[in-house]
């Protein structure tokens, strides 16, 4: 089954381009509309109906691609979103499990994000939850790209999204090429992606890296322990290990902010 696609991008030869490297390289995408603007945008989305949007961000007014995701209130597509921002919406589209190609676009990197938009449209339509959660990403994309404040990330796995606010996160360990968030109330949630990944997705200013296998929230942090090697006393009770080389800087960081 192909996947119907529209590319929207103010500049014609960005259009073509990707839609060359489409017809070239990612067979099961069909284009079935290509336009420039945000309010042609929204004539070929409601004639045609596709699967996916690959959408520039950065047409006329800065962030048209943010505003016609605004301006959709009932938003039955994906989102590959084709941009040359870097630094921090990077981070917001890593955080919320969002496909993005950076321009130039690389071949490989279109392949990658054409498969997991595959893999993503058959987790959306399991379920209706499943595609208000995917939205919900995108809108907190949105905002973060707009304010530079991270909220949320989420978690795709393969029968569902899962959107977590960072502030309930007590503390993440590596495991293995995975990962494991242990919550407030409790409960824990391995995700696939390594620790190095949650280390760059989370917040600097509620996160810190205190060992090679740990991430902690420094607002559950009740006390820091240099005997024995260095560890973390959390609220839930929990001790964190502390490596030689982070305790100082990690000192003088908990000081700054307590």
């Amino acid at each position: 089954m192909s996947i119907r696609a529209l590319i929207i991008d103010d500049e014609e030869l960005a259009r073509e381009n990707l839609d060359m490297l489409l017809d070239s390289f990612c067979p099961k995408v069909e284009v079935v509309a290509k336009g420039g603007s945000k309010e042609e945008a929204k004539e070929l989305i409601e004639k045609h109906q596709p699967d996916v949007i690959f959408l520039d961000i950065c047409m006329p007014s800065g962030t048209e691609g943010l505003s016609l995701l605004d301006e959709i209130k009932q938003r039955d597509f994906l989102v590959v979103f084709v941009t040359a921002f870097k630094e921090y919406a990077i981070k917001a589209f890593n955080a919320n499990a969002v496909h993005y190609l950076l321009k130039p676009i690389d071949v490989e990197e279109l392949i990658d994000a054409v498969e997991k938009i595959q893999e993503r449209l058959e987790v959306v339509s399991i379920s209706s939850e499943n595609r208000e959660s995917y939205n919900e990403s995108i809108d907190e994309v949105s905002q973060a790209i707009r304010t530079g404040v991270q909220h949320k990330i989420t978690i795709a796995h393969s029968k569902g999204i899962k959107i977590i606010n960072q502030e309930d996160i007590v503390f993440v360990q590596a495991d293995s090429n995975c990962s494991i968030l242990h919550f407030k109330d409790g409960t824990k949630y391995t995700d696939t992606r390594t620790l190095k990944t949650y280390e760059d997705v989370l917040s600097d200013d509620l996160f810190y890296r205190v060992h090679k296998s740990y991430i902690t929230n420094v607002n559950c942090i009740k006390e820091v322990i240099s005997a024995d090697g260095g560890y973390v006393l959390l609220e839930n009770g929990k001790e964190i290990p502390i490596s030689r080389r982070r305790l100082q800087a990690f000192k003088a960081l908990i000081k700054s902010i307590g």
